[in-house]
């Protein structure tokens, strides 16, 4: 086959060739030829990966409100009991992450493993 427009390339988009040219002829290897393998499921007896029996499960959205009910409730309710809150509510004892400063807190949370997805949504409602 001949390319109809030789000034226009013809591109194989992500297809790896199974040959090679020679001297004007393509030739064709064997080899290069990709094959799928796939095993004998003949007289396999699949079974589901969860019952369809299992409940299913509703979870709500995961909020700002439950991620501190998680993160600090359980702190500053301790500290309240125990007498650790000075007048304004802040921590006399402040752990480590009450302790940094918002450029640090802004520098920690886009660091690798740290979710981001959370910042394309805070970007749409600012604009």
């Amino acid at each position: 086959m001949t390319n109809p427009d030789p000034d226009v390339p013809i591109y194989h988009y992500g297809v790896r060739r199974v040959g090679y040219k020679s001297k004007g002829h393509f030739v064709t290897v064997q080899e290069m030829i990709p094959e799928l393998i796939v095993p004998d499921l003949t007289n396999f007896k699949l079974k589901p990966y969860v019952s369809y029996k299992a409940p299913d499960v509703v979870q709500s959205e995961f909020t700002a409100q439950d991620l501190f009910n998680v993160v600090y409730s359980k702190k500053i309710a301790e500290d309240f009991k125990q007498g650790k809150l000075d007048q304004d509510g802040n921590p006399l004892e402040p752990s480590r992450e009450e302790s940094l400063t918002a450029q640090e807190a802004f520098v920690q949370a886009r660091k690798t493993g740290s979710d981001l997805f959370a910042e394309s949504k805070v970007k749409k409602d600012s604009t």
